[in-house]
């Protein structure tokens, strides 16, 4: 991926560890997964859930965040982030302008170890999420290590993939969307399982990566032989049937939050390949 040289966005946060790698969430995948399904089962939500893991196994009180020593040399993993979110604001920048809509780009946090949001407490052992309620991308960018070694996915456009899907939850922000999948779960609706609310959500966040790809390739021809392949290889890592049956060795198809190997895969690669935006309607869709 040639991604060096390119615009570095100016909304990105690097801040220290609030909690410290010696204390905070000491999960490996396998649990994290278990307590994402029983949220979803309890009719919680799952980022909640890990947070109050988190609070109970860290035998410290967490300080607020604080800010990285700024004289500190800024590490690849986070050039590179600066570089795809900025990316992400063009493009989305351009399709807002398409609509006469402005596009208000979210942050990017980058932390190490564990952070506060406005969503909760979080440690990086809950990989990269997005908050609504600060508007902000959350990541530790060791994560990327352990999507490689443990996940099965990995490479620089896979981990661009993964930014990108993060802002996808930003735009359904920005849309409305995550407000109504939200209001159906405060009335006690069922938003789980295969083809419920959850799943749409997650999919169509990962179509919009893959529509910011297709813009991406076009303007900035960053793609190298192999790109497209680490972001399919990625999103199969982290289908759900792929994490239960790594966990459990079951799968629980009711229990989906974000769909299978084989849904998360197809989504991405119909906005690559359309570029459209009416493509990705997930909620529309009669199948996934």
């Amino acid at each position: 991926m040639k991604w060096r040289g390119q615009r570095e966005s100016s909304n990105v946060e690097i801040g220290s560890s609030s909690g410290g790698r010696g204390g905070g969430l000491k999960m490996g995948l396998g649990g994290i997964v278990l307590v994402v399904i029983l949220g979803l089962i309890m009719g919680k939500n799952p980022m909640e859930m890990l947070g109050l893991v988190a609070q109970m196994e860290s035998s410290a009180p967490r300080a607020a965040n604080t800010p990285a020593d700024p004289n500190a040399p800024v590490t690849e993993e986070q050039q590179f982030s600066k570089v795809v979110l900025a990316s992400t604001e063009d493009v989305w920048g351009r399709i807002f302008s398409a609509s006469n809509q402005k596009y208000p780009p979210p942050t990017m946090v980058l932390f190490s170890g564990a952070v506060q949001s406005a969503c909760g407490g979080a440690t990086s052992a809950v990989g990269p999420f997005y908050c609504p309620g600060d508007q902000k991308v959350y990541l530790d960018t060791q994560f990327f290590d352990e999507m490689t070694a443990k996940l099965g996915g990995g490479g620089d456009f896979a981990q661009a993939y993964v930014i990108a899907h993060e802002v996808g939850h930003h735009i359904q922000t920005l849309t409305g969307v995550s407000e109504q999948v939200n209001k159906v779960r405060a009335r006690g609706g069922t938003v789980e399982g295969d083809g419920g609310l959850l799943v749409r959500q997650e999919l169509q966040a990962d179509c919009y990566a893959g529509l910011w790809a297709h813009y991406a390739q076009q303007e900035k021809r960053w793609m190298e032989p192999g790109d497209l392949e680490e972001a399919i290889n990625t999103a199969q890592a982290i289908g759900d049937d792929t994490l239960q049956r790594q966990s459990r060795g079951t799968v629980v198809p009711d229990s989906f939050s974000h769909g299978s190997a084989e849904q998360r895969m197809r989504w991405f690669r119909r906005g690559f390949d359309s570029g459209d935006l009416g493509q990705c309607d997930t909620f529309k869709a009669a199948s996934l």
